[in-house]
């Protein structure tokens, strides 16, 4: 992997991270056409660098909201962490239900099946990217049309942390597009949605690091400590670069969430479907 490869990804993932079109159906089709494996151990590094600058990015981002609204007063505080833990636990239940599934679906036995297999299927990665989409354009044009001022309650955080669970295994089905968006249909103001799907990936991704660290780790023989020291340095660049990469896009996704134009994004996960349908033609 060249040091111009790893700057690329970390450019595609710091955007698209953290903007509801699914960062990693980006970063798998952006493997792809440099001719990297998705699947490869010695991308997981990398990967792990990305997703903890791009977790910075957001908490720098929202620092100032989730002080209000967690740390204000201790009502607050307990409101809003119960809302968290309910979407939380509802992200796991239907995570692993997914997980004990899939292999019954597919026809695969369960103790050699991984979520990461699931990474090599473009047609897959697109009818995720076309289903984002249409709930995205949904939300936006529905929401718009609605009030979109109610608060989070706690039914409404179990659903959108149920929705999150769902984007888990499917690569494409964008975390933050699927969980703002249910926000928006259930009524939810949008900086409140916009705020909550951020807090739940924030509680997500150390978890995901870690899951990402353990695979890695089993596959450290293989690599080998040469081929760790060089693909270290660049990975601690590409985490700079997707730091910076997330704030741009956390201030872009913001702005066309409050001025109506959330479904725009839902017509781009339209568009970059059919772009990897003609891309596998």
């Amino acid at each position: 992997m060249t040091l111009l490869q790893v700057l690329l990804l970390a450019l595609v993932q710091g955007f698209c991270e953290l903007l509801p079109v699914s960062s990693s159906a980006h970063v798998i089709m952006a493997e792809k056409l440099m001719g990297l494996d998705p699947s490869a151990p010695a991308m997981t590094l990398l990967l792990v660098a990305l997703h903890t600058g791009t977790m910075f990015a957001v908490i720098l981002y929202f620092r100032h909201q989730w002080y209000e609204a967690y740390f204000s007063s201790r009502r607050a505080f307990l409101a809003n962490a119960a809302h968290v833990l309910v979407a939380t636990l509802a992200t796991g239940v239907v995570g692993v239900a997914l997980l004990k599934l899939l292999p019954v679906v597919l026809g695969v036995a369960p103790d050699t099946f991984e979520v990461e297999q699931l990474f090599d299927n473009p047609r897959l990665i697109a009818a995720a990217l076309a289903a984002a989409g249409l709930l995205i354009i949904a939300a936006g044009l529905l929401g718009r049309a609605g009030s979109g001022r109610a608060d989070l309650a706690r039914p409404s955080a179990l659903l959108i942390g149920a929705v999150q669970g769902l984007c888990l295994p499917f690569r494409g089905f964008s975390r933050s597009g699927a969980t703002i968006s249910t926000g928006l249909l259930l009524g939810v103001a949008r900086e409140k949605a916009e705020s909550f799907s951020f807090a739940l990936a924030v509680v997500l991704t150390p978890v995901v690091i870690v899951k990402e660290v353990h695979r890695f780790l089993k596959a450290h023989a293989a690599l080998g400590d040469g081929g760790l020291v060089q693909l270290a340095w660049p990975s601690l660049v590409g985490m700079v670069l997707a730091f910076g990469a997330g704030l741009l896009a956390l201030r872009w996704l913001s702005g066309w969430l409050e001025r109506g134009r959330w479904h725009f994004f839902g017509f781009y996960c339209l568009a970059a479907a059919a772009g990897v349908l003609l891309v596998l033609r």
